[in-house]
């Protein structure tokens, strides 16, 4: 029988890529999440019955051990980027992670891989970036041969970076950024799932590896890029860390004020996480070890942010009819 791993959050922006490939490896894939019914999309990654979402929480001992129970590789997807109910940073990215590997040391499953992030820190002033560098800790605990990842952030089709910022340039004139000089290394949501599968399958060694992409850009540099790519023009306005500050401690308490039913497009922790950059740090593992080429933003942004563009698909037609008439 094919080998079998359960992977975490496996139809999330990053987990359905790893599902994919470590289907197209031949091995079976649990993909445990919160709410399987909407995870059907993930089965026809492989052939019938190979791909299947089941049910996890993984605030729950006996719900992460269900879903981990006969695997032979466990993988952790499961992050959040701003707090909602009982989904806390701490919940989650700590004692979720810790959850998980512990779990899978007692099941004596052998390989674990686990996407951090870049800027995990145990002594950040972010909540966020504090409790991914505690879940990397507690990983390691359990499972001290575990594959660690820290990718920058991602993009993809499904990204919430690329598209959120393309989506709110359709509203008006100015498109508002907090950190416009904070610097980013944008990589390719599938080049760190061929990470995690080398993880899986045991090409890649134990402990952690910093993901990034093959440039280096400034977030205002990587807004203008965008809107290049969507046919706008749009003036970048930074808004200085205290008066983003301000808004964000507002916005959650708008947020907290009508009891989740208006979500805050930026808190104070993501405010904090945009004070620094978010770049491979010098001397780090990264591709180069694992024998991956990462992927130029450039190169994919085109084929999903079209959808952008003022006449939307139909813009090339409409470059092209020009072109004709001169």
């Amino acid at each position: 029988m094919s080998k079998l791993v359960t992977i975490f959050g496996g139809s999330g922006f990053v987990g359905r890529h790893i599902a994919r490939r470590m289907a197209k490896e031949g091995w079976r894939v649990r993909v445990a999440v919160r709410r399987p019914n909407e995870a059907m999309f993930v089965r026809p990654y492989g052939v019938v019955g190979q791909v299947e979402p089941v049910f996890c929480n993984i605030r729950d001992d006996q719900s992460v051990a269900e879903a981990t129970r006969g695997a032979d590789a466990v993988v952790n997807c499961v992050g959040v980027l701003a707090e909602s109910g009982k989904n806390t940073f701490e919940s989650v990215q700590a004692e979720g992670a810790e959850r998980i590997a512990r779990v899978a040391a007692a099941h004596g499953i052998a390989r674990m891989v686990h996407i951090s992030a870049i800027g995990a820190d145990a002594d950040s002033e972010s909540a966020y970036a504090r409790t991914k560098a505690e879940g990397e800790a507690a990983v390691l605990r359990h499972m001290p041969d575990a594959v660690i990842l820290r990718p920058s952030i991602i993009f993809g089709p499904e990204d919430s970076f690329f598209n959120r910022f393309a989506s709110m340039s359709r509203l008006g004139p100015v498109l508002p950024v907090v950190g416009a000089e904070t610097k980013f290394q944008p990589v390719y949501v599938d080049d760190v799932a061929h990470a995690a599968v080398l993880g899986v399958l045991g090409k890649a060694g134990p402990g952690v590896f910093e993901l990034g992409g093959p440039d280096v850009n400034t977030f205002r540099e990587l807004m203008q890029q965008m809107l290049k790519v969507i046919r706008r023009r749009r003036f970048i306005a930074d808004i200085p860390f205290g008066l983003a500050n301000i808004i964000a401690g507002g916005l959650g308490f708008a947020q907290s004020l009508t009891g989740g039913l208006f979500t805050a497009p930026i808190t104070r922790d993501q405010v904090a996480n945009l004070r620094n950059d978010n770049v491979v740090s010098e001397g780090a593992r990264g591709f180069a070890e694992l024998g991956i080429v990462p992927t130029a933003s450039e190169a994919v942004l085109e084929s999903y942010l079209w959808r952008f563009r003022p006449s939307g698909q139909y813009d090339a037609i409409k470059e092209s009819a020009r072109n004709l008439r001169t």
